[in-house]
């Protein structure tokens, strides 16, 4: 039996992935941002002055993708690095006013990207998606901790035998 792209959660996951970026992308650059620096906006508006380690931890990105999405960001104007007060290795990270300024358009556009693809959908439907989609990204999060675990009901996870 041939393998069946439209039953792969792999597969799936990728064109939804990609989907989602695409809806981002044209909003985001309209207002001069890629889709990939918005949740490191997002972190930055809740609390300022960051490190970039916080901000790999919180936002769990690759070191080396955030150290050059953080180029790009402070090459585009939209954050600033300071010294860290007491840490002389660290530096913290702040937006410029200029990213401070954008984020209600920032937001409104996140939230039109989701709005398109998400249409059709009823409200508990893309409640229901989402929280589909935190579980997965719960069992990735595992399954990277322990590649072993058999993921399911947090209740009921097993380890299969190596």
């Amino acid at each position: 039996m041939a393998f069946d792209l439209s039953s792969s959660g792999i597969y799936l996951s990728s064109l939804l992935s990609r989907g989602f970026a695409r809806s981002f992308q044209e909003r985001a650059a309209s207002l001069g941002f890629a889709p990939g620096q918005y949740p490191i906006l997002v972190a930055l508006w809740e609390e300022d002055g960051l490190t970039q380690r916080q901000l790999v931890d919180r936002l769990d990105i690759e070191q080396a993708t955030m150290a050059n999405t953080l180029v790009r960001m402070e090459r585009d104007g939209l954050v600033e690095r300071r010294p860290h007060p007491t840490d002389k290795r660290a530096q913290l990270l702040f937006l410029t006013e200029r990213a401070r300024g954008m984020q209600a358009d920032a937001e409104q556009a996140a939230r039109a990207a989701e709005d398109a693809m998400f249409s059709g959908f009823r409200r508990f439907e893309r409640e229901l998606m989402l929280e589909y989609m935190r579980w997965l990204v719960e069992n990735a999060r595992k399954l990277e901790q322990d590649p072993h675990m058999v993921p399911g009901p947090i209740s009921e996870r097993k380890r299969i035998p190596v």
